[in-house]
């Protein structure tokens, strides 16, 4: 799934695509990624016919496309979706799934996803904020962003500290790839106990994090494949300065030693062994 910078990078390319623009015709190529409107693809498409785009919006990963009437389209990207903006004379991108065209003739937005876990759905009174989002926790880009709040319930988990940082209803917008990027930086293992850290190590993980996803925003994001473009169909070059993530068996660009890769969480954590040990707890069950 998408993280913060990859969803930031889209949500502005939506900002240029479709911000003040109408829509005309929705069509809808495969139902699956409108299940979430119970009254069919036919009734979605009408829901959304004749309506505004305002400004597009987001909360950590959650991203959503407010109209200026009050509701929103709320995208939900999964692992594979994507918006595309195109001239309506080129042919659909392969898996397109849903199609808009507008009012002013200019170029369609085409909702493309090749796995099509994701979806799009109408949220009423949801331009704001949508009620199917209200639980997500602020992130660190967010003005109203509490950092000693957050640190105070980081320290207070009682979780390793890389479960923490994905929790998405304490901090907004970290996953499996910058959360193993700041744990290098910060040299703490991802099962170090949260309430075990002292402040100043909640503080710098947490600042660790946002550096690394603000630096990330400036190169497009992070781009294994072509299931991430932003809406003009380029690619994120953030992969190219990865410290850990994806790197296992090449040596730690600190101390040289090989990174490690180990399951976590049904997915897989990278880390350096010397610069990050593992807590003596660990050690002393394994």
């Amino acid at each position: 799934m998408p993280e913060l910078p990859e969803v930031e990078v889209v949500r502005r390319g939506l900002s240029t695509a479709v911000r003040g623009r109408t829509i005309t015709r929705v069509d809808v190529l495969h139902d699956r990624p409108v299940r979430r409107h119970l009254a069919g693809p036919a009734d979605f498409a009408a829901q959304l016919t004749g309506r505004r785009f305002a400004e597009p919006r987001r909360r950590g990963k959650y991203l959503w496309l407010p109209f200026e009437d009050g509701d929103a389209l709320l995208a939900h990207l999964g692992m594979s979706g994507q918006f595309r903006s195109d001239e309506a004379t080129l042919p659909d991108p392969p898996n397109t799934r849903i199609r808009f065209v507008f009012a002013d003739g200019g170029p369609e937005l085409r909702f493309v996803d090749q796995r099509m876990f994701g979806g799009l759905s109408l949220s009423p009174d949801g331009a704001e904020l949508p009620a199917e989002v209200a639980h997500i926790a602020r992130d660190p880009f967010d003005p109203e962003f509490d950092l000693d709040q957050t640190v105070a319930r980081l320290r207070r988990k009682r979780s390793g500290v890389k479960r923490a940082l994905l929790d998405q209803e304490l901090i907004s917008g970290i996953g499996n790839i910058y959360a193993d990027e700041a744990l290098w930086r910060s040299r703490l293992h991802y099962a170090k106990p949260a309430d075990r850290l002292t402040r100043k190590a909640a503080v710098g993980v947490i600042m660790e994090a946002t550096a690394v996803m603000r630096e990330a925003l400036g190169e497009g994001g992070t781009s294994f494949d072509s299931l991430y473009v932003n809406v003009n169909g380029s690619s994120g070059y953030f992969e190219r300065a990865l410290a850990v993530y994806g790197r296992e068996g090449l040596p730690c660009l600190r101390c040289g030693r090989p990174i490690k890769r180990e399951p976590f969480m049904n997915r897989s954590s990278f880390r350096c062994p010397r610069c990050q040990p593992a807590p003596r707890m660990i050690i002393r069950a394994s």
